[in-house]
C-alpha cells in the first residue's frame, strides 16, 4: 500500500507540473492584442512551440512510461479506459497540427481566430485526459496492480530519476543513447546501465 501511495504521489507531482503549465499557456494565449483578426507571427509560433513541447512531455511523464504498461500488462479492466485516454490523446495531436499549420507559412498571416481555437482545443483535450487520470485511472491502478507490480513500478521511477540525475552532473558528449552507449576513458564505446530495474 505504501508503495502504491508513493507511486502516484509521485505521478501527481508531474500532473501539477503539465497543469501549471498548461495554464501560462492559456493565460499566454488571452494577453494576446484582442483588437485583430490576425497575429504576429512570431508570438503565435513561440505558443505553439511551447504548447507542442507541454504535449511531448506528457509522453515522457512516468505514467506512460511505468504505469500504464503495468496496466496493460497485468489486468484487462482498464484498456477501455486507456483507448478513451489513447483519444484524448490524438485529439491534442491533431489541434496541434491545426496550429503548427498556422504558423508554418511566413508570408500568410496567422489567423487569430483558428489559431486560438486549435490551441484551446489542444489545452481542453490535455486538461480532459489529466482528470480522468486523476479520478479515473488512478483509483482503477489502485485497486486492480498487485504489490509486487506496484514495488517494481517504483523501483523504475527511482532508477529513472537517479539516472536523470546522474545525466544533469556528466557531460553530455560521454553518452550517446541514454542507457544505451556511453564511452569509456579510452574513448571506445562501452554499454552504459544506469541501474538495475525489478522487473
Amino acid at each position: 500500500m505504501l508503495t502504491s501511495t508513493y507511486t502516484l504521489v509521485a505521478l501527481s507531482v508531474e500532473q501539477t507540473k503539465v497543469r501549471a503549465a498548461l495554464q501560462s499557456l492559456v493565460e499566454d494565449l488571452h494577453a494576446l492584442p484582442g483588437d485583430t483578426n490576425t497575429l504576429a507571427l512570431g508570438r503565435a509560433a513561440q505558443l505553439c512551440a511551447s504548447l507542442r513541447q507541454i504535449y511531448d512531455s506528457c509522453h515522457w511523464r512516468k505514467l506512460d512510461k511505468f504505469l500504464v504498461p503495468a496496466l496493460r500488462r497485468h489486468t484487462g479492466a482498464a484498456d477501455g479506459l486507456l483507448h478513451e485516454l489513447d483519444q484524448l490523446s490524438r485529439n491534442a495531436a491533431e489541434a496541434i497540427y491545426v496550429a503548427e499549420a498556422c504558423v508554418a507559412q511566413p508570408d500568410r498571416p496567422v489567423l487569430r481566430e483558428r489559431f486560438c481555437d486549435a490551441v484551446e482545443r489542444c489545452v481542453a483535450a490535455l486538461r480532459h485526459r489529466l482528470e480522468r487520470e486523476e479520478h479515473e485511472l488512478f483509483p482503477l491502478a489502485r485497486s486492480v496492480v498487485g504489490d509486487t507490480a506496484w514495488f517494481a513500478i517504483a523501483n523504475q521511477m527511482l532508477a529513472h530519476d537517479a539516472y536523470a540525475r546522474e545525466r544533469r552532473n556528466v557531460p553530455e558528449r560521454q553518452y550517446a543513447t541514454p542507457g544505451l552507449l556511453g564511452h569509456d576513458s579510452h574513448g571506445q564505446a562501452r554499454h552504459v546501465t544506469p541501474l538495475s530495474v525489478v522487473h
